[in-house]
């Protein structure tokens, strides 16, 4: 841009230049006398008895040969020059730019760096009282600010997480100590149940919302995984729970390389096989698939039978709290977390996953992760 700018000025200059010399050659040859312009080699000289017409002629074929010599030489002179000048300051505006701006390249390395795992990075620029020495504390000043709230909130969470789970497991420990006893009526034996069922509701409500609160930040240690090992690990963990359920089971898979945290890769197909047999048809089924796609994408799909899910609710049972219609009355068989958490620990690893309705009743929840890295 600088370059071509400087192109355009100096090109306008060449032509404001030419028409002022055409304009001063024009005024000048005609105060010039013959007499003088042959004394000054051009061999044209003024004779003694030539008629004033001959003399007139050879002034005006002079002067044009030198007025147009001029202008040519000045044109070419001109351009070539321009052109030199231009290709040195592109050359030169170049390496001033990169000069200007390298401050800022290492300002952008270091906060791509930062991350919630190391918030306690800071740029601490070394350069002069400018602009970008500016730019840079309060870049800072920001990240203290951000650090604080940060350590703040993981302090929230670790105290919440504490303060909650312990009343609860209290509560399940003095219940289970009430259903032991030989002398426990039938009424407090279904109290007690009812009680359990409300408790493990409550448990996995926090912890639902704690995983939240973790998945949302970025996956710093990461691993070579193979959604494949997760899907058949965790399918083999849940099915009994699929044969009571009358819901039948099946696995399909190939390699499908990510990576990431493998805890919370497993408890994406935990969830998702959770919500595909709470949320199915009698003698219905959930189907498992692994593979990679054309560009070396982890995907994983699990599809299941069910009650009929209108196409606008896909978004909807991605939202925290959020049920299906059909479930908002039975709202003890779920928190209205799970899909929330899914779709959460897949963005922290960069991908992301969907949902549709699957043709004639139940849901298609594919899972999209980025491949492997290479140096892993």
């Amino acid at each position: 841009m600088y370059g071509a700018l400087l192109m355009a000025v100096g090109t306008i200059l060449l032509g404001v230049t030419y028409l002022l010399v055409e304009n001063t050659l024009g005024e000048k040859f005609s105060e010039v006398s013959l007499k003088t312009i042959g004394v000054a080699g051009t061999g044209l000289q003024a004779k003694p008895g030539t008629p004033a017409a001959e003399n007139g002629l050879a002034i005006q074929k002079l002067e044009g040969g030198y007025h147009d010599a001029t202008l040519s030489s000045l044109l070419t002179q001109g351009t070539t020059a321009l052109g030199i000048v231009t290709v040195v300051a592109v050359v030169v505006g170049y390496l001033m730019a990169g000069r200007v701006l390298r401050p800022l390249h290492q300002i952008s390395e270091i906060a791509g760096r930062i991350s919630s795992g190391n918030l306690g990075e800071r740029l601490a620029f070394p350069g002069p009282n400018d602009e970008i020495k500016k730019l840079a504390d309060t870049f800072d000043s920001m990240m203290d600010q951000l650090h604080r709230s940060f350590d703040d909130q993981q302090r929230f969470v670790g105290d919440a997480s504490h303060e909650l789970r312990t009343p609860l497991a209290v509560n399940r420990t003095l219940i289970e100590v009430a259903l032991r006893k030989q002398d426990a009526s039938s009424d407090t034996r279904r109290l007690g149940e009812s009680l359990l069922i409300v408790n493990e509701r409550h448990e996995r409500l926090i912890n639902g919302l704690l995983s939240i609160a973790k998945g949302d930040r970025e996956i710093r240690d990461r691993a070579a995984v193979d959604l494949a090992d997760i899907a058949a690990y965790v399918s083999e963990l849940r099915r009994q729970e699929a044969a009571d359920a009358g819901v039948c089971l099946r696995l399909s898979t190939r390699p499908a390389l990510t990576t990431g945290d493998a805890v919370m890769l497993e408890r994406i197909m935990h969830n998702l096989l959770e919500n595909a047999i709470r949320y199915n048809n009698p003698d219905g089924w959930v189907s498992v698939t692994t593979h990679a796609g054309p560009d070396g994408t982890a995907c994983l799909t699990v599809t299941n039978t069910g009650p009929t899910v209108p196409a606008y609710d896909m978004e909807t049972i991605f939202q925290p709290f959020r049920r299906l219609h059909a479930d908002r009355v039975g709202s003890e068989r779920g928190s209205g977390l799970g899909l929330t958490i899914v779709r959460n620990i897949c963005r922290a690893h960069g991908g992301d996953a969907v949902a549709v309705p699957h043709e004639g009743g139940g849901l298609t929840v594919s899972v999209r992760l980025p491949p492997r890295c290479s140096n892993l």
